[in-house]
């Protein structure tokens, strides 16, 4: 409860008016029947040759008319405060997931899917504010008319009051299902609707590459795999209200057929008076709907546990990377020099096998620094862990002397510049996307990096030019173009560090040179870290580190390592001799 306290706080008036004002209304509905009951009576005297009295009855419905207003008032006021609370909650609860979700490592993240954070940010939350939702407006309602309806039963005839002592267990017994069997399969059903989401989110980033295999029919299959174990999941939690329901309403029937039997009796038999017969009747269907909402309750309630889970879950998980005890937080990365001292990865912590293993070499301040390998070795690894995408296993990654652990991650990733091996564009604009880099740049500055990108000259072909929207991912630019800008995004931040994995593959070999020529001349006191598939690309670095299955196979120059690198010489040969086979063919 201490976890929910943070969100009930702030709204704590909207938390305590709410069912306060349910109160106004369930008093209401409690005193109704009894204003009703004496109006029949009054009227019932008059009629018998009584003392009735006509103003009597239009006192008494004045105050029927007053006190439904007074009902109005507060079934109005503690929808408009239930809804702002559960709200506020919501949007609260739903922001601190998304603080949490940013701070996640990639480690953290691959513990869970990207379609089940979703679904815990979105759909759990719902339930959760579903449940804040009609708790403040049940909370005080259904209780106080349960027992309001009750003691007045009590009141009128303790005799047929004993009816309840057999309907109510047995209504208690039916809620005690409900959380006993709903809640494990409203679990089920919530992991049903992060797979869907997972099939549709998937479906839609590759919709082309579906089109272009023409792979519709398959995509439909799996969806309809997809939606039809959602379905049977959804079926099997809603069961359990289908099942209870008509139980429910034949108890309540029950019980109401009884009270009428026996209180026909009492009235024909002992004289009961008729109006409190009735308003007799009115109290018991209000005890047997407060026990039906006190059921629906109960039904949401299992729903949000299930989602309350999910979401602590995604808040109580351990951060794998952190800066908490990081012993330079104030320092900035300066010159840029990298060293990796004997170090050891793996994705899968209790694998005996390494992904990269004892690594142990320096790149020096202002260098350009190629690597090259073979798929698989460890070269993407390899450069994450530099801005702490992960972290090391054994041994340390320091820039400028020191451990990356030791640095606050905000700055040690604000003096490294990164192009993915992945390209991604936002939905946004042209400039939008650029300023990612330095969102406070100047126009010039964002022209002055996309002009040493190549990307300026296509920009400006764009409709809107530099105002151009992106689709999501970057989908109404080409490869070659999606790279451009994403190097003209980490050249606008003039970082100490610019790693560019495999970031020049689309691009032409006229225009790779000349975004070479821009990081010699432009990024001359820069570390530039160069990934690449072609020699071309890295031949002509200070040095070139080669990988091989994870480990260390070869370090120098180019010439160099064709003097005493295998693997290197072998890559090489491969590319030159089928580069020379293309030409003469």
């Amino acid at each position: 409860m201490k976890r929910w306290m943070k969100y009930i706080r702030p709204y704590r008036s909207a938390f305590i008016l709410g069912p306060l004002c349910m109160i106004v209304e369930v008093l209401g509905e409690v005193l109704m029947p009894k204003f009703y009951a004496m109006i029949v009576g009054n009227v019932k005297l008059e009629l018998g040759g009584g003392r009735g009295s006509i103003a009597y009855v239009v006192g008494v419905a004045a105050l029927m008319v007053l006190t439904a207003l007074l009902m109005m008032a507060g079934g109005i006021g503690g929808a408009y405060f239930g809804a702002k609370a559960s709200v506020n909650f919501a949007s609260d609860l739903r922001m601190d997931i998304y603080k949490k979700i940013q701070k996640f490592s990639f480690a953290n993240i691959d513990r869970f899917q990207t379609s089940s954070l979703i679904t815990r940010l979105t759909n759990d939350v719902t339930q959760l504010q579903n449940f804040v939702n009609m708790l403040l407006r049940m909370f005080l309602r259904t209780p106080g008319m349960l027992i309001g309806a009750l003691v007045m039963s009590i009141l009128i005839s303790p005799q047929l009051a004993l009816i309840l002592a057999v309907s109510i267990p047995l209504l208690l017994l039916l809620l005690l299902f409900v959380v006993k069997v709903g809640f494990p399969r409203f679990t089920a059903m919530q992991g049903k609707i992060d797979a869907l989401n997972n099939t549709v989110g998937e479906n839609l980033t590759n919709i082309r590459v579906v089109k272009s295999f023409v792979r519709e029919d398959h995509e439909i299959d799996k969806f309809n795999v997809a939606n039809g174990d959602l379905k049977e999941a959804a079926l099997a939690a809603m069961n359990v209200m289908i099942f209870i329901q008509p139980i429910m309403m034949l108890i309540m029937n029950l019980t109401t057929l009884a009270v009428i039997f026996f209180g026909g009796r009492m009235v024909v038999l002992d004289g009961f008076p008729i109006e409190d017969f009735t308003a007799l009747l009115t109290y018991i269907t209000q005890i047997l709907m407060s026990l039906m909402m006190i059921t629906m309750l109960f039904m949401v309630t299992s729903r949000a546990i299930a989602s309350a889970g999910r979401i602590t879950e995604v808040l109580d998980e351990k951060l794998d990377l952190d800066d908490e005890n990081a012993k330079e937080k104030d320092r900035r990365v300066t010159r840029g020099e990298i060293e990796f001292r004997h170090v050891g990865f793996r994705y899968y912590k209790n694998s005996p096998d390494e992904v990269l293993s004892d690594i142990d070499f320096t790149i020096h301040a202002g260098e350009t620094f190629g690597i090259v390998g073979g798929t698989g070795s460890g070269k993407s690894t390899l450069v994450s862990l530099i801005p702490r995408l992960y972290d090391v296993d054994g041994g340390q990654v320091c820039i400028d002397g020191v451990d990356v652990r030791d640095y606050s991650l905000a700055h040690l990733r604000d003096g490294i510049g990164m192009v993915l091996q992945k390209n991604l564009l936002f939905c946004d604009t042209v400039e939008g996307n650029l300023r990612w880099g330095d969102e406070t740049a100047s126009a010039e500055a964002l022209t002055a990096a996309a002009e040493a990108a190549q990307a300026d000259n296509f920009i400006r072909t764009m409709a809107g030019g530099y105002a151009a929207d992106i689709e999501r991912g970057g989908a109404n630019v080409s490869g070659g173009q999606k790279q451009r800008l994403c190097i003209a995004r980490a050249l606008l931040k003039r970082p100490k560090i610019l790693i560019l994995d495999d970031s020049t593959s689309a691009v032409d070999t006229a225009t790779e040179a000349k975004i070479r020529e821009t990081f010699r001349t432009s990024l001359k006191d820069s570390t530039k870290i160069i990934i690449a598939q072609r020699i071309t690309s890295v031949m002509d670095a200070d040095r070139i580190l080669v990988l091989d299955d994870g480990k260390i196979a070869g370090l120098g120059t180019h010439d160099e390592l064709l003097a005493n690198c295998p693997a290197y010489k072998e890559i090489c040969t491969l590319q030159f001799e089928g580069k020379e086979e293309a030409q003469n063919g």
